[in-house]
């Protein structure tokens, strides 16, 4: 089932996710609703909060990632098929020089901007069923992991912009809220006005 995907302004961006157990009510429908909903947006990470849900949980597929002819055929190899669930993530070291990349969002639609990140990240987190795991990622996949491990935290990655560039787009983030823009998929707006 495809779900609506919370649009910017939305409290739920806001908060910290909550642990969750193995016990979590429909968990594997959840998983499989969140992959369907990830697709149909054409997105690459999504995490419950996205969806309204304040829990640590969030997936990846940097699949559409791996047809980029500016990345070696080392990482085009790498991203192809990567696909994971993230539980109760924690970030154990973030690494290396920070590095600038255009990123996006679905809960952000149409706004894109340079955000700097370390280039590898050591993670601990449950997998969907449940076994712990610690690995260390580097490159687009330790990016898109940072981004949604961000949303799992309350942060978006328009907070990590400078004030300039906040003052930039704040008229577009507050027409996002409202939804007054054009989306090809599910969404949900936090200020939009209720039709009678």
């Amino acid at each position: 089932m495809i779900l609506p995907i919370v649009a910017y302004g939305d409290p739920v961006l806001k908060k910290v996710g909550v642990d969750i157990d193995k016990d979590y009510p429909d968990l594997k429908a959840l998983l499989d609703n969140m992959f369907e909903t990830m697709y149909n947006a054409s997105g690459v990470g999504l995490a419950a909060p996205q969806i309204g849900l304040a829990i640590r949980l969030f997936i990846v597929d940097t699949t559409p990632f791996s047809d980029d002819e500016d990345l070696t055929d080392e990482e085009q190899k790498a991203l192809n098929g990567f696909k994971r669930v993230f539980i109760n993530a924690t970030i154990l070291k973030e690494e290396g020089d920070e590095w600038a990349f255009n990123e996006g969002c679905l809960s952000i639609p149409d706004v894109r901007e340079d955000v700097f990140r370390k280039p590898k990240v050591t993670i601990e987190y449950l997998d969907e069923n449940f076994e712990l795991h610690t690995e260390v990622f580097d490159g687009l996949i330790a990016r898109v992991i940072q981004h949604e491990y961000d949303h799992i935290e309350g942060v978006l990655f328009t907070d990590k912009l400078s004030s300039l560039k906040k003052r930039l787009i704040k008229g577009r983030l507050g027409n996002i809220s409202k939804g007054k823009i054009n989306v090809d998929y599910r969404m949900r707006f936090p200020d939009q006005k209720k039709k009678r």
